[in-house]
């Protein structure tokens, strides 16, 4: 190992540790800090941003990287250099005093927004999240100007810190495709599903459903001498390898959302498990980038929880915790699981909307970040495009319209196209999986889940960033992403009803 190598592992080491420190102030913030604490933690969180930005780009570190490229001849290490370097440039053409105004501004917003959202009181968000916008603009700006050639658009600059190798017209061209294909498959689908589920009505208790949900989790192979699970307003997961957090919320009207964010976000801690321990305090042992971090909790939730198979291996458990499940047919359980009808919330969304919902959030977030809308049109135009593409309308309904997310309150523009790239990237994976292993039905039906973590492990988890994710995806499936495999298997769990 190259001095110039050692200086950097011990460097990226430091910040390791101290993202590590903010993982969990914000976890905090975010589950059980209670109110009077936000502005003293916000301040907190925001000189602790600066410090780890200003230690990220310290003079020395580009002259390291240059050192360190031109001697090294380890190919494992000329990778981890080559993510290295991209951490750095992602930071360096920013300066501290925008990194600690955005960090103050996105805990400013996202605290308002807790009670601007349950108040419908959009006049009181847009105060705070214009300063939000403005400097998600000026930090755009200045990561297009540090690398022009690979950013046509500020919004291509924001995109990379998520979606790394998927540009703004790739996936303008994939939206685009769904469009036109989605729409008539939700009307067959509907047709399909009409006077055929009868939904699962009554109160279910926040406490049986809390043990409901933390026996999903430990099936699917969450551990909880590693992890905790909690409640929050917008489901998440975060943590750090042996330390794994996962939120879900609860309805006592409805038990299934749970059940799907608890698996979806166990997907999320599982990859983060699996990830390469020999590099777990560098860039190169983290995860790819949110479009396949995406893929493995889309896997857990749709491929794995939703399957005919698994269903009907956890059904019981569903029926132990919730008495008036007790006496419904596990078929039933399922259909209401699928059920395909326009809404407006995001996160309750089937599959079928769900990738709409993203393409409106896409379609406004670019806009605001390119400048060609102003943040004062998000009403309007989100409206405009639930019209267009679900049929509904959010007129004067900001509560479940444009303020029902919490991204944007804290600057995350370029992140909800993951979430359809990750959709489609899970049915490929799976469709993989599934050729390997033939017997997929009786190992999802018997529960045995360790062997589905077992393949994604060694496909996906172990690999870190050693790949791009284009390439990862070719390690793993044959070939780059392609969004046939997520058409074919929703006509064959939604028309053929086969899976």
């Amino acid at each position: 190992m190259t001095e110039s190598y050692s200086q950097l592992e011990k460097h990226f080491s430091r910040l390791h540790h101290l993202e590590h420190a903010l993982t969990f102030l914000q976890w905090d913030q975010q589950v059980m800090m209670p109110p009077g604490g936000n502005q003293a933690r916000s301040e907190s969180l925001a000189e602790l941003s600066a410090l780890y930005h200003e230690y990220l780009t310290a003079p020395r570190i580009g002259d390291l990287l240059d050192q360190a490229q031109d001697e090294e001849r380890q190919p494992d290490r000329i990778r981890s250099i080559i993510e290295m370097r991209r951490e750095y440039q992602w930071a360096v053409c920013l300066p501290a005093d925008l990194v600690k105004a955005k960090s103050l501004a996105g805990s400013t917003c996202e605290h308002g927004w807790r009670t601007q959202r349950r108040d419908n009181d959009w006049k009181g968000f847009l105060k705070n999240f214009k300063p939000v916008v403005a400097l998600a603009r000026e930090e755009a700006q200045a990561r297009q100007a540090n690398n022009p050639q690979r950013f046509p658009t500020p919004y291509d600059a924001m995109l990379d810190l998520y979606c790394s190798g998927d540009s703004s017209s790739l996936i303008s061209d994939i939206f685009s495709r769904l469009k036109q294909k989605l729409p008539d498959l939700i009307e067959l689908v509907m047709e399909r599903q009409a006077g055929r589920i009868f939904p699962i009505t009554g109160s279910f208790p926040v406490p049986s459903q809390q043990r409901l949900n933390t026996e999903l989790a430990v099936r699917l192979g969450f551990d909880l001498k590693s992890g905790r699970i909690d409640e929050s307003a917008h489901p998440f997961s975060t943590g750090d390898q042996g330390d794994h957090r996962i939120t879900s919320r609860f309805r006592t009207d409805d038990f299934v959302d749970a059940l799907k964010a608890t698996a979806h976000e166990t997907g999320h801690a599982a990859y983060e498990s699996g990830l390469p321990k020999a590099w777990q305090n560098l860039p190169v042992g983290q995860a790819r980038n949110m479009s396949i971090h995406e893929s493995q909790s889309l896997l857990f939730e749709k491929q794995i929880f939703l399957s005919k198979p698994f269903l009907h291996y956890f059904a019981p458990v569903i029926q132990e915790h919730l008495e008036i499940v007790r006496h419904s047919d596990w078929e039933q359980v399922w259909l209401n699981s699928i059920r395909v009808e326009p809404s407006y919330i995001r996160v309750e969304a089937d599959e079928l909307c769900y990738p709409l919902h993203v393409v409106i959030r896409y379609e406004i977030e670019s806009a605001l970040i390119n400048g060609t809308m102003e943040p004062d049109d998000l009403p309007e135009a989100w409206d405009e495009r639930m019209k267009t593409y679900l049929s509904l309308s959010t007129a004067g309904n900001f509560r479940d319209g444009c303020l029902q997310d919490i991204h944007w309150t804290d600057g995350s523009f370029g992140y909800f196209p993951a979430y359809t790239l990750g959709a489609l990237n899970s049915a490929q994976i799976f469709a993989a999986f599934r050729r390997d292993h033939s017997d997929w039905r009786e190992l999802l039906g018997s529960g045995q889940i360790e062997i589905v973590r077992d393949w994604l492990e060694m496909a996906i988890w172990s690999k870190g960033r050693l790949l791009e994710s284009q390439d990862l995806m070719r390690s793993a499936t044959g070939e780059g992403t392609n969004p046939d495999y997520f058409l074919a298997y929703l006509r064959e769990r939604y028309v053929d009803e086969a899976y």
